[in-house]
């Protein structure tokens, strides 16, 4: 297939670019990199079937090829104000990537009659009141709080792709993204992993925002992918949790950071700091995913942070 990847130099693209590559197909990555690092794709350069298009995706896409699929996974991710690259600090653009950006690239698809999937998040279920958290679950979310600009674009994104599939019969998928680590995290993009990675590596104590007893559960990279790679290739419509179901408290999390690093300097906690309305707990229900797609993830929390704190001290971080 030739495949259309908004947010192609992040993360999460840029692993899933990997993933379609050795696949056999072709991908057109899109990216404004104010989040993206053009590190993370300079590899598929020499593979022949990767090429790179420098675009907001808040503006008009227009692409000549035939198309088969289009993948929208463009938008800052972070929560941390302290980080330049949170999307406190960047509300518009985030708002924009989730409604300008998600109209867009539908209409891109509907343009060539290709497939459609949207990357959604856990973040659509707010601070939850139901837990673990299905699909079924409306959610419970301040649409006017810190986290709404996020929070509220990727359920208006939501909204417009099953208002697309219902009314123009448009191809599309939905997968709501859980917390996910791996290599290619930006240390400085203020999210848990990389923050804990960063200070252990240093020889600091890991910093807790509030007691500790907040929840999250962890998905390796590679499990991701392969969970959104198979709803890819299905026909299945409604949105599709994907993530890790073993929860685990931050403060666990910490403690268990400091022990595959050999950080000695333990722990300290601050309370005021913080974007606000932080979700108590966070476990996805992955039922529908386990049915559908024969999907569970497979990597454990200790390997996955293995490989990930390997690839942070290779670059001498």
């Amino acid at each position: 297939m030739r495949v259309v990847l908004t947010g192609a130099a992040g993360f999460l693209g840029s692993h899933l670019a990997d993933r379609l590559i050795r696949e056999g197909h072709d991908v057109i990555g899109l990216d404004n990199f104010i989040t993206g690092d053009e590190a993370n794709i300079a590899h598929l350069a020499e593979t022949g079937k990767f090429r790179l298009i420098r675009q907001d995706v808040s503006t008009f896409i227009d692409i000549p090829e035939n198309l088969d699929f289009v993948l929208h996974f463009a938008s800052p991710a972070s929560p941390n104000p302290a980080s330049p690259f949170g999307y406190p600090n960047l509300p518009i653009q985030t708002l924009k990537a989730g409604a300008l950006g998600t109209l867009n690239t539908l209409g891109l698809a509907k343009a060539h009659k290709a497939r459609y999937l949207l990357a959604s998040t856990s973040e659509v279920y707010g601070d939850p009141q139901v837990h673990p958290q299905a699909e079924t679950y409306w959610g419970n979310c301040d649409p006017i709080g810190p986290r709404s600009v996020y929070d509220e674009a990727k359920r208006f994104a939501e909204a417009l792709t099953m208002a697309y599939l219902r009314f123009h019969n448009l191809n599309t998928r939905i997968v709501r993204i859980f917390n996910t680590f791996g290599p290619r995290m930006r240390l400085d993009d203020g999210r848990v992993v990389p923050n804990f990675i960063q200070q252990a590596l240093h020889g600091e104590p890991l910093t807790i925002y509030g007691n500790g007893a907040q929840t999250r559960s962890f998905c390796y990279v590679s499990d991701l992918v392969e969970g959104i790679y198979r709803l890819m290739l299905s026909e299945e419509h409604e949105p599709v949790n994907i993530g890790n179901p073993n929860e685990i408290s931050i403060r666990d999390f910490a403690l268990l950071m400091n022990e595959l690093t050999g950080n000695q300097a333990g722990l300290i906690t601050r309370f005021a700091e913080g974007l606000g309305d932080d979700p108590q707990r966070r476990r996805p229900d992955i039922t529908r995913a386990k049915t559908l797609l024969g999907w569970e993830p497979l990597v454990d929390l200790k390997t996955g942070l293995r490989e990930t704190i390997n690839y942070f001290q290779e670059k001498n971080l």
